[in-house]
């Protein structure tokens, strides 16, 4: 019986770590390309293959996709002090890939973002929608899930919102922000790595079913926690300072406010998107299951 290996990248990571328990769960044949064999749980570490090496290497991820039928694809975040931009870092780890992916006829599962369409430049968002040109441009079969902000970002802030009442981003208070839950994400790539029956290409956006400003989400946020919590938004130049100051380059702290701009310029609006699109957690459902949690312990 012929073997259907999947192949992962980013599996020490939040969104990749899901996808990749959620293979392992379903007994699948996995492969996982990774920096540091050593920081995959043992339990991960016998049951795959690993292939040690980072994915923007064309080398290993030649290695990689031999044999393979599936290809979760995500680019891990660039250094604070990286000099690049955004877009040419996730360039350098998308050409290979989707040449090869190409060449072995392999399905690719990518974690990008919405907004395909938007015209402005969004630093981070942008770089994530010029890899899909590559796998779309490659002739790869290839599934783009197209995200907005992740639930997952607002964890970091959990310890001030127990102990200050408060959180604090640069988008604006009263637009709604579209979210959606890394456990969806997760989901449903593993669902599309899974399939080998889909061909060709094509967006899927994932966004949780609210509709939600960043106060009413500090509204939510209050109820579950049971105190008050406020929502202050910082003038996008305190942003940009603020990063500097903790020893970010010039280039990421532009790529990061260029983002922000264009989330509050509506980019994830640009993208259209149907009920097909709506996911299963919601953000009241995420505040009382990871967000209380995290801010108790």
């Amino acid at each position: 019986m012929e073997v259907f290996v999947i192949v992962v990248t980013t599996p020490t990571g939040d969104i990749g770590g899901q996808v990749l328990d959620r293979l392992l769960n379903s007994g699948e044949a996995v492969r996982v390309i990774a920096r540091d064999s050593s920081r995959l749980p043992e339990r991960v570490q016998a049951h795959v293959e690993v292939i040690e090496g980072s994915h923007s290497d064309a080398g290993t991820i030649t290695k990689a996709l031999e044999g393979a039928h599936s290809l979760f694809w995500l680019v891990p975040p660039a250094g604070p002090d990286n000099a690049e931009t955004a877009r040419r870092y996730y360039l350098q780890f998308a050409q290979a890939a989707g040449r090869e992916a190409a060449r072995h006829d392999v399905r690719v599962v990518g974690v990008t973002s919405l907004g395909h369409g938007y015209p402005g430049e969004a630093g981070l968002l942008s770089a994530a929608l010029a890899t899909d040109e590559v796998f779309e441009n490659s002739g790869a079969p290839y599934r783009a899930l197209a995200l907005p902000f992740f639930m997952e970002n607002l964890l970091r802030q959990a310890p001030v919102m127990k102990e200050q009442g408060a959180f604090s981003m640069a988008n604006a208070a009263g637009r709604p922000l579209p979210i959606v839950a890394t456990r969806d994400v997760a989901a449903s790539a593993a669902t599309l790595l899974m399939d080998t029956t889909w061909h060709g290409q094509a967006r899927i956006p994932l966004v949780s079913p609210d509709d939600l400003t960043p106060d009413t989400m500090a509204e939510v946020i209050s109820e579950v926690l049971g105190h008050t919590v406020h929502y202050h938004q910082v003038p996008l130049a305190d942003f940009q300072a603020a990063m500097a100051q903790r020893g970010m380059s010039r280039t990421a702290v532009q790529d990061f406010a260029s983002m922000v701009a264009a989330q509050n310029n509506g980019i994830y609006e640009a993208e259209p998107r149907g009920t097909a699109s709506v996911t299963a957690t919601g953000f009241r459902q995420w505040c009382k299951e990871v967000l209380k949690p995290a801010a108790q312990a």
